[in-house]
């Protein structure tokens, strides 16, 4: 009996160790996971702390305390896109507040399309102790003159969603996705929804950005990647000539319609039209509509994830947008903005990438956010999800081809 209680307290024992090293190694793991997720601080801030909610910003309090002055946003106007109003400025402001700045530090203002009035606004921004400031012009010759303007007086710029093309680059950043991928997301939509909806031959009109806009630029070097092959073995036409020929260019919605006729009329056999946003998109939609074409007949491309554009895409007569959740771009342009404010260098965990300045030939420290291109099988899962559009707002109203947004959302899935 006592050998047998002897094997039975040596198993117990052999049991207890093992039980014992089970467990230390199960908190070693634990310990190693937790050293590999330490918590975010203005010190190790990454692009990828960033969400919807804003949270990280929280962990740049103390660069408020270490900072001096204002920080300014000038945005560049309300037409040709809703995302300025409806998305950033709000955005925009809340981040910095949530960084800790007092609403009295913030500045945040649209030139309404006006060049003179971007100036002013730059200059009445620095006068009012403004440390740094984002721009985001309507084209690269205001944006230089604000550069400069800013590095005469010690001011720090960065460059907001478009880069600013030949201006002062001495300490200057960029912020934006990255926007040959954004082109590309638009080229690769358009194909799919041709083979999608059955649309043989393709011939496509190919729409521009504003030809003073380096993004619209970067936009359109991306989907001509995709589509240049395609016209080029003969599968597809590009109804304004060999890329990259284009109607004239535009971010006016009135103006592209009115650019989009004058090619539609002289190519009646175009069956497809590449648009490079969804406010551009919308008046060729309706006009489309008015000349009787049917929904799922015509692919039409978008970016932004706007209302209007969201509305088009389930009611079937948009391919997509690009999604481009700004919140993303708000909190990195604020980021930097609080640590360049702090008289701080941006962690290497924050700068991303470079963006090439072709004129200034300079690589500009860069954070670039991802964009993703959203149909309407995915709207629900993106869009709607992140909260960047309700879905009660994607689903009130009416479209000319069908009974109400109600409808197609309960088609799609979105509630």
């Amino acid at each position: 009996m006592s050998l047998l209680k002897s094997r039975l307290a040596f198993v117990g024992i052999a049991s207890v160790i093992l039980t014992g090293a089970l467990f230390a190694s199960e908190n070693s793991y634990a310990a190693k996971a937790k050293a590999k997720a330490p918590a975010v601080t203005y010190k190790n801030l990454s692009s990828k702390d960033f969400n919807n909610t804003l949270t990280a910003m929280k962990a740049l309090k103390p660069l408020a305390a270490k900072g001096k002055g204002k920080v300014a946003v000038i945005l560049p106007d309300t037409t040709s896109s809703e995302r300025w109003t409806e998305f950033d400025a709000p955005i925009l402001k809340k981040a910095f507040t949530d960084a800790g700045l007092k609403s009295s530090q913030i500045i945040i203002q649209n030139a309404q399309g006006s060049d003179a009035t971007f100036i002013t606004d730059d200059q009445a921004d620095i006068t009012a102790g403004a440390k740094v400031i984002l721009i985001c012009p309507e084209d690269s010759a205001t944006g230089d003159e604000a550069e400069k303007q800013n590095s005469a007086a010690g001011v720090k710029t960065i460059d907001y969603d478009r880069l600013t093309l030949g201006g002062a680059t001495a300490g200057k950043y960029y912020v934006s996705f990255n926007n040959v991928t954004v082109g590309k997301l638009i080229g690769s939509g358009m194909v799919a929804c041709v083979k999608a909806w059955g649309v043989t031959s393709p011939k496509v009109i190919v729409a521009h950005g504003a030809t003073t806009d380096n993004n619209a630029t970067l936009f359109a070097q991306g989907y001509f990647d995709i589509l240049t092959p395609l016209f080029s073995s003969g599968s597809w036409t590009d109804e304004e000539g060999a890329a990259p020929a284009t109607t004239a260019g535009t971010w006016d919605p009135p103006t592209a319609e009115t650019e989009f006729q004058q090619a539609f009329t002289a190519h009646p056999t175009a069956n497809a039209a590449l648009m490079p946003n969804d406010e551009t998109a919308a008046p060729v939609i309706t006009y489309l509509q008015q000349q009787g074409v049917k929904p799922k007949t015509f692919p039409v491309t978008g970016q932004d994830a706007t209302l209007v554009g969201l509305q088009n895409i389930i009611s079937d007569y948009q391919c997509g947008t690009v999604y481009k959740p700004i919140f993303l771009e708000a909190e990195g342009a604020s980021a930097l903005a609080m640590y360049l404010r702090a008289g701080l260098k941006p962690p290497k965990t924050l700068i991303n990438g470079t963006t090439e300045d072709t004129v200034a030939n300079y690589a500009v420290p860069s954070v670039l956010e991802i964009p993703e291109w959203v149909t309407a099988a995915t709207i629900e899962k993106t869009v709607v999800a992140d909260k960047f559009v309700p879905a009660s707002q994607i689903c009130s109203g009416s479209p000319p081809s069908g009974p109400s947004y109600a409808a197609d959302c309960a088609t799609y899935k979105i509630k």
